[in-house]
C-alpha cells in the first residue's frame, strides 16, 4: 500500500484505491475490466448454456430460445439503470447500496438481506451444477457408483471454493478470468459447428419442430421465469464494486456487455440443442443435456468436451456467486444492518474472512437438498425484487438529486427505461411456481422481521 515509490520520471505511483471501511479495513480494488467481465460472463455462461437447455426445452420446446431472449431484454432494462447507480456508488454491496441510499433504510435493509440469500440459492443451484457435471466424468470413463453423486460433489466444490475466495481476490478473479476464456473458446467452436449442422452444411437439415409449445406463450414465459438465474451475474459485477478499478469506466461496460454476450450465446445454444434432438427428448437429459447434443454431433469427443466445458462454466458460476454473496454480506454489516463483526478484513490477504463463512455456510446446506429447479427459481424471485427496484431506485434518486449523486454514467432515457425494467421485473414474479414465490416471501418476511428487530435506528450515510 505504499504510495511514496517512484515512477520512471521520479513521480509518485498511484495509490491503490480500495473501498474503504474506516472501522474494519479496507478492500482493495484488485479487478479490472477484463475480471469485471470475466465475473458477469462466467456467472451467466453456466446455468444458461450447461444446467438449463433440457429443462428449458422440456417446458417450453425451441421457443425456449425466446424465453431466453426475454431474459436478456429484461436484463438490460435493469443493467443500464444498474450502470448509473454503480458510477455514482461504486461500493461494495451492488445493488444493496443503491437501494439503501434511493428508497431508505427500511427496503435497504430488507433487499440487501434478500440480496445475501438470494445469492446464497443461486450458488447452491450452480454448485448442484457442477456436481452433476463432475459426476458425468464418471459415467464418461465407465464407472458405474451407486449413488448419484452431484450432491456430495457439489458441496464439496461448495466448501473449497470458499476457502479459494479467503486468500484473496485477485486469486479468485485470474482464476475467473482464464476459466472464462477457456471456456469461450470452447462454445464459440461447438456453437459455430453445431449451427453449420442444424442448418444442413454438415449433413441434413433438421426439420424444425413446432415452435410454440402447447400452451403457448405461457410455457415461455413461465420458462422465462426459471431460466432468470442465468442473468444474475451482471449484478453480481456491482456487488463487487468495491473491488473494482476504474469503476466509473469498467462498471457499465461489465454489466452491460456480460449481458449482451451471454444472451447471444443462450438463443444460439438452444437452437442448436432443440435441432440436434426434439425438446421432449432433450428433456429427458436433463441437466447434462448438452453432453448427448456434443455427442450425437461429433461422438466421444464432443461429449468429453462439453463435459469439461460444463465443469469450466458451473465452477465459474459457482466462484463468482459465492464472492459476490460475501460481499453482500460485508456491505450491510458495514452499515450495522446485521453486527459490524461481520464486516471484518482479514489483514493478511485483506478479504471479509467472516463474510465469507456467513455466505459459505448457508450454500453448503442448500447444496445439500439436491432441488434444482427450486433453488433457480427462488433465486430469481429474489433478485427480480432487487431489481424492480433498483429501477425505482433510480427515479427516486433522479427526482430528489442529492449534493452527492454525482454519476459519471447515465442511463439513456433513464426515467423510462428504469420505469418498464421495474415493471418488467416484478412482472415476471407472476409467471413462477407457487411453491418458488412461496419461498421467497418468507425469506422477504424473515430479512423484514429482523429489521425491526435490530436496525430500525439506523443512519445510512449518503456521501461517496
Amino acid at each position: 500500500m505504499a504510495t511514496d515509490d517512484a515512477g520512471p520520471e521520479g513521480a509518485p505511483e498511484p495509490p491503490v484505491e480500495h473501498d474503504v471501511d474506516p472501522d474494519e479495513g479496507e478492500l482493495e480494488r484488485t479487478i479490472g475490466l477484463v475480471g469485471g467481465l470475466a465475473i458477469g460472463i462466467g456467472t451467466m455462461i453456466g446455468a444458461g448454456i450447461f444446467v438449463f437447455p433440457g429443462l428449458a426445452a422440456e417446458n417450453a420446446g425451441p421457443a425456449a430460445a425466446l424465453s431466453f431472449a426475454i431474459g436478456a431484454v429484461i436484463a438490460l432494462l435493469v443493467a443500464l439503470p444498474a450502470s448509473e447507480l454503480a458510477t455514482a456508488m461504486p461500493r461494495s454491496g451492488g445493488g444493496y447500496f443503491f437501494i439503501s441510499r434511493g428508497l431508505g433504510t427500511g427496503p435497504g435493509a430488507i433487499v440487501g438481506l434478500g440480496l445475501w440469500l438470494g445469492l446464497v440459492f443461486a450458488s447452491a443451484f450452480y454448485l448442484v451444477g457442477l456436481g452433476s457435471y463432475a459426476g458425468q466424468v464418471f459415467t464418461e470413463a465407465g464407472i458405474a457408483l451407486p449413488i448419484s453423486p452431484a450432491v456430495p460433489l457439489g458441496v464439496a466444490f461448495g466448501i473449497g471454493l470458499t476457502v479459494l475466495s479467503l486468500f484473496g481476490t485477485e486469486n479468485t478473479a485470474s482464476l475467473q478470468n482464464a476459466i472464462v476464456i477457456v471456456l469461450l473458446a470452447i462454445l464459440t467452436l461447438f456453437l459455430s459447428y453445431g449451427s453449420l449442422d442444424a442448418l444442413g452444411v454438415f449433413g441434413a437439415e433438421s426439420t424444425p419442430e413446432r415452435f410454440f409449445p402447447p400452451g403457448g406463450v405461457l410455457p415461455v414465459l413461465q420458462t422465462a421465469a426459471l431460466v432468470f438465474t442465468s442473468y444474475l451475474g451482471f449484478a453480481q459485477i456491482a456487488t463487487v464494486a468495491g473491488d473494482i478499478k476504474d469503476p466509473s469506466r469498467n462498471l457499465p461496460l461489465a454489466m452491460v456487455s456480460s449481458v449482451i454476450i451471454v444472451g447471444v450465446f443462450y438463443v444460439v445454444t438452444i437452437f442448436v440443442a432443440t435441432s440436434a434432438f426434439g425438446s421432449a427428448r432433450l428433456g429427458e437429459f436433463g441437466e447434462t443435456a448438452m453432453v448427448e447434443v456434443a455427442r450425437e454431433f461429433v461422438g466421444f469427443p464432443g461429449a468429453l468436451a462439453i463435459v469439461i466445458a460444463g465443469l469450466l462454466a458451473t465452477f465459474s458460476s459457482a466462484n463468482a456467486s459465492i464472492l459476490s454473496a460475501s460481499r453482500a454480506v460485508y456491505a450491510v454489516s458495514s452499515d450495522e444492518i446485521i453486527p459490524k463483526a461481520a464486516s471484518q478484513i482479514n489483514l493478511k490477504y485483506g478479504t471479509p474472512h467472516v463474510a465469507l463463512g456467513l455466505a459459505g455456510g448457508p450454500i453448503v446446506v442448500l447444496t445439500a437438498t439436491g432441488q434444482v429447479e427450486l433453488l433457480a427459481e427462488v433465486a430469481s424471485f429474489l433478485h427480480l425484487v432487487l431489481y424492480g427496484l433498483i429501477c425505482v431506485a433510480l427515479i427516486q434518486l433522479r427526482r430528489e438529486n442529492p449534493e452527492w449523486y454525482t454519476p459519471s454514467f447515465e442511463c439513456p432515457a433513464g426515467f423510462a427505461v428504469a420505469g418498464v425494467g421495474a415493471v418488467a421485473s416484478f412482472g415476471l414474479i407472476a409467471f413462477m411456481q407457487p411453491a418458488s414465490i412461496g419461498v421467497g416471501i418468507i425469506v422477504m418476511a424473515a430479512a423484514y422481521g429482523w429489521y425491526r428487530y435490530y436496525a430500525t435506528d439506523v443512519e445510512l450515510k449518503g456521501d461517496f
